[in-house]
């Protein structure tokens, strides 16, 4: 006799079940048990207990582990300055903070060849992550040895997204953009692109610091909109011509957000993220004295609240999909943002800020004061991450998933301070700002890793996902011109 999976789903004995927990998927918000059986969810609704361990949850609410598909681990600047956290440091809080899976970046710079560096970042993740993890690989030479070959050959594997950049030192031409586009459209990868203009910014960033504007606050100034837009536009129309999706990261303007949506409009195949500091953070938060405003410098720059505005609508309306934090620390000191001295401009300052911990606890809140609803937490949160970036059985909880659980209490009330948050970067940069609602028990395929708000889970025990192939793309149409020149 041949069980289909859902059957024998069912007819699996659990060891776990979460009784009495107003849970949260992307398709329901009720209050139910959730039965585990190993590292997945068995059944959800009235569970009985049998002999499995119970968690009584009455009071609490339930979701799936966070998905934070942009994160900088144990990575290289383009400054050439190492970011402050190891795997251990940012899984860690990562964790404390609700998020079972992660995407962070394997640069091509940190080996001579681009297999050798992909397998360099998975052995440190393997040392010391807490949790479940994923690889974007960085290109920024497209001349180097092996690239194109090592490439497919990654990508085969179950390496499925490529970051590219428009700016910095490390940048893509258009031309190698178009390469490595029609490279992921024959391979099944995902292009994720940090689209900003390089030119517009180093003018600007030139003409600022040449008429003495040096000081943090004018870092903002340095990243005008329109290098944001202009990038965005240029790179929806590469996807458009190759019919093969791309991922837009960062985006914090109201003209991005109208491109992007009206590219969606006419079928292309662009998907995109915005990030907290962004929907929380304006570019006042760089106007400190001295140096101090160092700490909140990014890339792109927070904006003004005309542009959160937008950035709250495009995420109501599906024109945004997703909210990653773009964690990037950086330590306020002489190994970090201060490494050049602290009478330096603003160009010799690491841009980012970190972010894993307080995504999720941020959109919490931002769901319990009605700002955004229960389906769409999870689903900017936890499931599109997921499903958009290939991560099989992650960001739901639903009948044969993995059992990544958050228990919330709604109740708690968490005011930031100076230095409260468990990675390495020494402050928090959210200091002052009070949320509602913390994690209390975090469990990584069936396993409690965070219990009564503290870690219980070991380094190490976090495993990398292979993604597979993602198919053809949606419902674009490649240009006459791209099936011509294939041929």
């Amino acid at each position: 006799m041949v069980l289909t999976c859902s059957r024998y789903l069912q007819m699996t004995q659990p060891d776990l079940i979460i009784k009495n927990a107003r849970v949260l998927s992307s398709t329901d918000d009720q209050i139910a048990d959730i039965a585990i059986a190993g590292e997945k969810i068995v059944s959800i609704g009235r569970v009985e207990s049998g002999t499995a361990r119970i968690i009584d949850a009455k009071g609490l609410i339930a979701t799936p582990g966070g998905v934070d598909v942009h994160a900088h681990i144990e990575q290289m600047s383009g400054m050439g300055l190492m970011n402050a956290d190891t795997f251990e440091t940012a899984t860690r809080s990562a964790a404390l903070g609700g998020t079972t899976t992660v995407v962070s970046f394997a640069p091509q710079t940190s080996a001579p060849r681009l297999l050798d560096a992909v397998e360099d970042y998975a052995a440190r993740a393997r040392r010391g992550a807490y949790i479940d993890h994923a690889f974007h690989i960085i290109l920024n030479d497209m001349t180097s040895p092996n690239v194109v070959e090592d490439l497919k050959s990654l990508i085969a594997a179950g390496h499925r997204s490529i970051k590219v950049f428009t700016t910095y030192n490390i940048q893509l031409s258009d031309r190698d953009l178009c390469d490595v586009l029609a490279i992921a459209k024959d391979a099944g990868a995902l292009v994720c692109v940090h689209a900003e203009n390089d030119g517009l910014i180093g003018w600007t960033k030139d003409r600022l610091l040449q008429t003495g504007k040096t000081a943090p606050r004018h870092h903002a100034l340095s990243h005008p909109r329109l290098a944001e837009i202009e990038a965005v536009e240029r790179l929806i129309r590469f996807a458009e011509f190759f019919a093969t999706p791309v991922m837009l990261f960062h985006i914090s303007t109201v003209e991005a957000v109208e491109a992007i949506r009206k590219a969606r409009a006419r079928g292309v195949s662009v998907w995109a993220e915005t990030c907290p500091h962004y929907l929380f953070m304006t570019s006042d938060v760089l106007d400190r004295p001295g140096i101090e405003g160092a700490k909140w410098m990014c890339s792109p720059p927070q904006r003004t609240q005309a542009d959160q505005a937008a950035l709250w609508e495009g995420l109501d309306d599906g024109t945004l999909d997703l909210v990653s934090s773009d964690h990037a620390p950086y330590r306020f000191d002489t190994t970090g943002k201060l490494s050049n001295g602290t009478d330096v401009d603003f160009s010799k300052i690491a841009n980012g800020l970190p972010g894993l911990e307080v995504r999720m606890p941020l959109m919490f809140d931002a769901m319990l004061t009605g700002q955004i609803g229960s389906k769409s937490f999870v689903a900017m949160c936890c499931t599109l991450p997921a499903s958009i970036h290939g991560l099989g059985a992650k960001g739901d909880i639903q009948h044969g998933f993995d059992a990544d659980i958050v228990l919330w209490d709604p109740n708690a009330q968490t005011t930031y301070g100076e230095n409260d948050l468990h990675d390495n970067v020494g402050y928090n940069p959210w200091v002052g700002r009070t949320v509602r609602g913390a994690p209390s028990t975090v469990l990584l395929r069936g396993q409690t890793i965070v219990e009564n708000g503290s870690l219980v889970g070991d380094p190490g025990t976090g495993q990398w996902i292979a993604r597979p192939h993602m198919g053809v793309s949606t419902n674009a149409q490649p240009a006459l011109e791209y099936v011509e020149a294939t041929k």
